[in-house]
């Protein structure tokens, strides 16, 4: 029977679903300092999910004392979900960790995952390919004064960071003044350099992608539709996918186009492709009232939150339940390592 090691990082105070006066990160500074770790519930959920399918789970949370842990499950494969702890490479912890002892993984390697985590740095990189994004600027925290011009309205982000951490309703400047402020507020709260962009306004949209090579298989787009229409600045930000129930509404398949879904799908996985991305991910696009499709961010690390992450969320609209994409994910990377028979 295969042996899956199960690696994650938990939000604080949620082992085993209650507070125990112990927290695997420092003491949050901002409201979201979490927000890419998992809840116990989704842990258990992926772990019944690979159980359903013959294997046995070991449970090996991605603290400081990992690398004794695995060394001493010895998995066959590790199902990696694991966001790191510190710093701008910390999605390539645990990959790296598990490349270092030759343990197979499900997921993209620690390289993919260093630079998708970047999003100036996988925007100029995908601008070789001709992948068209919002224009942006990198303004760094020993900058005191912006220098240049800038066209706004404006969106301010991290540069390294995943879930919608860091954009606040308020991501949006108008003016400079504003823009100086929300720098200077988003460099205090996550201690980072911060990204601008050009605010493209338009329908939000996210693709799925599930698989490697010959097997790689797109999902049909999902529309984030925002219920409020009045809304000047409608972004996809953290406390809009914490309340999606009353902000959002799902549309998948998404009513466009055949032809804007072709060139949404063909995008997706030409980017999928570039990055070297593996097993699954998910990718964002805004199309321009013209037409225009931008491509905003990739996460190679998708939640998997049942019924709240995004990624599982594609997947049933599109005919694929839970347990079954889990299943997907990870027989995706069994089959890339040769290690499909294991299961048969």
């Amino acid at each position: 029977m295969l042996l899956v090691g199960l690696t994650y990082n938990l939000k604080s105070g949620s082992k085993n679903g209650e507070q125990n006066g112990r927290s695997a990160v420092p003491e949050p500074i901002a409201p979201d300092a979490e927000a890419e770790y998992d809840d116990i519930t989704t842990i258990l959920a992926i772990k019944k999910a690979l159980e359903g399918n013959g294997c046995r789970v070991t449970l090996l949370e991605a603290d400081k004392d990992l690398p004794v842990k695995v060394a001493e499950a010895k998995p066959d494969i590790v199902f990696n979900i694991a966001e790191g702890i510190y710093g701008r490479g910390r999605e390539a912890q645990v990959p790296a960790l598990l490349d270092f002892y030759k343990i197979p993984y499900s997921g993209s390697d620690a390289t993919t995952l260093c630079i998708a985590l970047d999003k100036s740095l996988t925007k100029r990189l995908l601008s070789t390919y001709g992948i068209k994004a919002p224009k942006g600027r990198v303004i760094t925290r020993e900058q005191d004064e912006l220098a240049g011009r800038f066209h706004y309205p404006v969106i301010v982000k991290p540069s390294a960071e995943g879930s919608s951490k860091g954009i606040s309703d308020a991501a949006i400047a108008s003016n400079r003044k504003e823009l100086q402020e929300l720098i200077k507020k988003n460099i205090s709260l996550y201690k980072q350099d911060m990204l601008v962009e050009e605010y493209i306004s338009g329908r939000e949209f996210t693709v799925g992608i599930l698989g490697n090579g010959r097997n790689i298989h797109v999902f049909r787009p999902m529309e984030i539709r925002f219920v409020d229409r009045g809304n000047r600045y409608n972004i996809y930000s953290y406390n809009v996918k914490q309340n999606y129930k009353e902000y959002i509404r799902y549309d998948c398949p998404a009513d466009i186009s055949r032809a804007a879904e072709a060139e949404m799908t063909d995008t997706a996985k030409k980017i999928y492709e570039a990055l070297s991305c593996r097993d699954f991910a998910r990718i964002d696009f805004r199309l321009s009232p013209e037409g225009d499709l931008y491509f905003i961010e990739i996460n190679p690390l998708p939640g998997l939150a049942p019924g709240y992450s995004d990624f599982p969320m594609i997947a049933e609209f599109n005919g694929m339940d839970y347990d079954t994409l889990v299943w997907n994910v990870l027989k995706s990377a069994l089959e890339r390592y040769g290690m499909i028979s294991s299961i048969k």
